[in-house]
């Protein structure tokens, strides 16, 4: 039997700040308008933000379960893995059992969605069916995202702009009034998908020599080394070239210390980005990866 440190780290916490900031992130714009812009009348139901992101977690983690499973089954995972053991290829676990834990999550996930259909109707499940599906087919199915290089690119829609404006809608529908609200969702989802995107840049540039002899064409295989990290270079920086109009669509946007603690974060992983090598240690900018993710958020939020 598996221990519970063992699920615990199948599960990946360093990746799990994506699919929360996310749904702060979603949170945080209701709430500033609530805040500042009284006269929309929009309120932030803080239990269906805890079902939004408890349903969204469980898709995160269900889709970790499965990229866990699937990989050890394809041999991507080998003895030359720089990243964290995983629990299939390791032994611990069978494809299968690990692929259950998967189903569960995403059993959890359409639980938890209840609340949120029975608040907004039908729309909900065009956000919630194609995610549940993707977590699968991120790296699962007949034409695994992951494989082909997309797997930035699913990031950046459903971390990004699916969970943000996901959440928004599961918060106060939609009305045309309401579409200064939908277009903070929109530059915040992208930021957030930018954001989320850097952290799996990282992670497949330290894991490009061994997905190069696997068959796992990801970015940073087709891109090679360098032009990889400068694309998560641009992953990194620009979130901070867009903040402009984070600033004219996002009442109550100001200058903080968060902001240069989260420019501080931000400069050192720029720095390693460019200076550590694609070896087990990037295991740790994996982690400050996720942090300066936060510090962002909470920079937006203050």
């Amino acid at each position: 039997m598996p221990s519970l440190k063992s699920i615990f780290l199948a599960a990946r916490p360093k990746t799990l700040p994506a699919g929360i900031v996310a749904v702060w992130a979603g949170c945080l714009i209701v709430w500033k308008f609530q805040q500042h812009l009284p006269e929309t009348g929009i309120r932030l139901d803080w239990m269906l933000a805890v079902y939004t992101l408890l349903s969204c977690m469980c898709i995160q983690i269900a889709c970790n379960f499965f990229n866990d499973s699937i990989d050890a089954t394809k041999n991507a995972d080998t003895d030359k893995r720089q990243g964290p053991r995983r629990i299939t290829a390791s032994g611990e676990m069978s494809p299968l059992a690990v692929k259950l834990w998967g189903c569960v999550f995403l059993g959890g996930a359409a639980l938890f969605g209840i609340p949120l259909i029975l608040a907004q109707g039908w729309p909900v499940l065009l956000i919630g069916i194609p995610s549940m599906f993707f977590a699968y087919g991120y790296t699962g199915g007949p034409w695994p995202l992951a494989y082909h290089g997309l797997g930035e690119l699913f990031v950046l829609l459903f971390f990004g702009l699916v969970a943000v404006a996901g959440t928004v809608f599961v918060q106060i529908g939609w009305h045309p009034g309401y579409m200064e609200i939908y277009a903070a969702a929109f530059i915040i989802g992208i930021q957030c998908g930018l954001l989320s995107c850097l952290l799996i840049e990282v992670n497949n540039i330290r894991d490009r020599k061994e997905d190069a002899t696997t068959g796992k064409r990801t970015l940073a295989v087709r891109l090679g080394d360098k032009r990889a990290r400068g694309l998560a270079s641009a992953f990194l920086l620009a979130p901070y070239v867009t903040l402009r109009q984070t600033a004219f669509f996002l009442p109550g946007f100001q200058w903080n210390l968060c902001w240069l603690a989260a420019i501080i974060a931000g400069g050192f992983i720029l720095l390693k980005l460019h200076t550590m090598p694609a070896n087990r240690k990037m295991n740790m900018l994996l982690g400050l990866s996720s942090l300066h993710m936060v510090l962002f958020l909470l920079a937006l939020t203050i």
